[in-house]
């Protein structure tokens, strides 16, 4: 009896037994794989991109650290005023920032997110002080200036860092003008005496960030 040539039947029925069971039996569905779990790479991407300025961050600060003790030397020298009576009583009234124990900034009780944090909304804070000065202090005008534009310019590197930036402070216009006019009112005399204080206090800041920076740049660059 012949076949057509097309009969699929001739085909199986010349295949050996093995063979032909593995045609008559269903083939089953592939399996999906498990969904990989790409959270942890994402923190580490995450932190890898916020640390990324950090050796940028660390020349930043120590220019800047750098350019307001030469400012303040050269306060010093030009109107002798290095310390004074009244320092204390102008101090409790600029309430300029300060980087303390709380802040998370020193190295024992080191905490990256609060430190950064802090010194971001300090340099923030700094602005109007620093605007003070250069409408101040005029004979260093194009240095104080330089000095305002590079904290700025800090101050939104380190607050890029921040897991969420939006917890940086930043003082907004009405706060920056009210300030602003507070230090605008001090009287003549003590002008220069308000002066170093900031530029001690901020040098005093710079400093502390300089080391934060540095340490976080050291030990942390490549973890989480």
């Amino acid at each position: 009896m012949k076949f057509p040539r097309d009969c699929g039947c001739v085909r199986a029925a010349l295949l050996p037994p093995p063979l032909l069971l593995l045609l008559l039996v269903p083939r089953a569905a592939a399996a999906p794989l498990p969904p990989a779990d790409s959270s942890g790479e994402a923190e580490l991407d995450g932190a890898a991109a916020r640390r990324a300025g950090l050796p940028n961050s660390l020349q930043q600060a120590q220019l800047l650290h750098a350019r307001a003790a030469e400012l303040q030397d050269e306060m010093c020298e030009k109107f002798t005023v290095c310390q004074n009576s009244m320092e204390m009583l102008l101090r409790n009234n600029l309430n300029l920032p300060k980087v303390t124990e709380e802040d998370g900034c020193l190295l024992a009780g080191f905490n990256e997110d609060k430190c950064l944090r802090k010194i971001s909304s300090g340099l923030y804070t700094f602005q109007t002080y620093l605007k003070y000065i250069q409408e101040t202090f005029t004979s260093e005008k194009q240095n104080v200036q330089s000095l305002c534009h590079s904290t700025e310019l800090l101050a939104g590197t380190i607050r890029q860092m921040v897991i969420n930036p939006e917890e940086v402070i930043i003082p907004d216009a009405a706060t920056q003008e009210s300030l602003h006019t507070k230090l605008k009112s001090i009287k003549a005399w003590t002008e220069k005496i308000t002066i170093h204080l900031i530029l001690r206090d901020f040098t005093s800041f710079m400093e502390k960030t300089v080391r934060a920076v540095r340490y976080l740049k050291n030990t942390r660059s490549f973890s989480v």
